[in-house]
């Protein structure tokens, strides 16, 4: 049984026990979440496709960590007008393990 759920403006395929890391959410270590919304489930039974969403249906998620990713450069520059800008950038995210997929 999988699900495909969007958080964060993308879209995650999630199992029961997997992990992942998502855009960054206000939630303490060890919290529960709740994510929605489910775009499509796969049952033993039969597949849920939403219309755009199943309705009903949610992922239960434990955080494990938030954190930072590594640094990226980002360099502008225009050329012959001498202009250079260099900024850095580390991107915040949560790391969920999936608990439970519930279809409503």
């Amino acid at each position: 049984m999988y699900a495909i759920l969007e958080t964060g403006g993308k879209q995650y395929r999630v199992e029961r026990g997997s992990v992942l890391q998502v855009e960054s959410l206000h939630a303490e270590i060890g919290q529960t979440v709740e994510l929605k919304p489910i775009r499509f489930i796969s049952t033993d039974e039969e597949p849920l496709a939403g219309q755009p969403i199943v309705e009903g249906a949610h992922v239960q998620a434990t955080v494990i960590r938030n954190g930072r990713s590594r640094s990226i450069t980002v360099f502008k520059k225009k050329r012959r007008k001498n202009y250079r800008k260099t900024r850095g950038h580390r991107q915040a995210f949560t790391q969920l393990r999936v608990d439970d997929i519930v279809t409503g």
